[in-house]
């Protein structure tokens, strides 16, 4: 059996053949019938596998408990692409970003200097990419804050970190569960235990 029939396409199907060199950032924009949330990472198409329950509910709660407590110079979007380079082009899951950053309606990424903070909810798939590839890619393009959230038990742990200045790097600032209360990039509190909760 070949592999397009194996995806349950016809034989007709012919898969995207990247060229020499790689895709690049702006192909994102182009490439026809791409699966929604696709990410460019170091020149490969990066294609996001169906997220879990905890997944979904974790990036609600954090979205909108950032959307509540975020002063209004900062905006919140979520799954959006952050332009690193030419050959980088993830989708971080959640995103702090400068209020002044939107430039309309058709804007499909985002630029790092006005990315304020990063959150990645680590997939089973992801795990490679979120601990160890994209830290340092958001840490080189400048991106002051990275949160890393893991599940256990159930509910989420978040591994906070920040750029030193001095290094380039993320140096680890704080492991928190249950609780997440920061007076980074603002004052922010999130009850994680309340996961699970509906309002």
């Amino acid at each position: 059996m070949s592999a397009a029939r194996e995806y349950g396409l016809d034989e007709d199907h012919e898969w995207a053949r990247p060229p020499e060199g790689g895709w690049t950032a702006e192909d994102l924009d182009r490439l026809p019938n791409l699966p929604p949330h696709t990410e460019l990472i170091d020149g490969s198409l990066v294609f996001v596998s169906p997220q879990t329950r905890f997944h979904m509910r974790t990036l609600r709660l954090l979205e909108r408990t950032l959307l509540e407590q975020a002063p209004d110079k900062f905006d919140i979007d979520r799954e959006f692409t952050v332009r690193l380079d030419r050959r980088n082009r993830p989708e971080p899951d959640i995103l702090v970003v400068r209020a002044d950053a939107d430039t309309g309606p058709l804007q499909t990424w985002l630029h790092p200097d006005d990315v304020v903070l990063a959150v990645e909810i680590v997939s089973a798939d992801s795990e490679e990419r979120d601990r160890k590839v994209k830290p340092p890619k958001y840490a080189s393009a400048g991106i002051p804050h990275y949160w890393r959230v893991e599940e256990s038990d159930g509910l989420p742990v978040v591994y906070v970190y920040e750029l030193d200045p001095a290094t380039g790097a993320y140096g680890l600032t704080g492991i928190h569960h249950d609780l997440l209360k920061l007076t980074e990039p603002f004052p922010l509190t999130v009850d994680l235990a309340a996961v699970n909760r509906r309002r």
